[in-house]
């Protein structure tokens, strides 16, 4: 089974998730534990997966030793804040 590595600051976030969808959410996280595969994103998130989560997405990249999250939220932006994150981290 692999770790995740979650940042900060999406921890932060989380905390104000109603208590509904910090279930839901745990519960798609415990399963992508066991079975990662998901939605294969293209483009600028290439590389990338995605989990559906009622209205919420989970963008989390699947590597050897780990998982990494990289954003949870909502279908309407969470495409836009992963590309965002994604660029930010890449080099120059």
């Amino acid at each position: 089974m692999r770790a995740f590595h979650v940042p900060d600051e999406l921890v932060r976030e989380l905390r104000v998730y109603p208590p509904e969808i910090k279930r839901k959410i745990r519960q798609a996280l415990d399963e992508i534990r066991t079975d990662p595969s998901g939605k294969l994103l293209e483009d600028e998130l290439a590389g990338l997966q995605s989990r559906r989560v009622g209205r919420y997405r989970i963008v989390y990249r699947v590597m050897a030793t780990h998982i990494d999250i990289v954003t949870i939220g909502d279908r309407e932006t969470i495409y836009l804040e992963a590309a965002r994150l994604v660029s930010r981290r890449r080099p120059s």
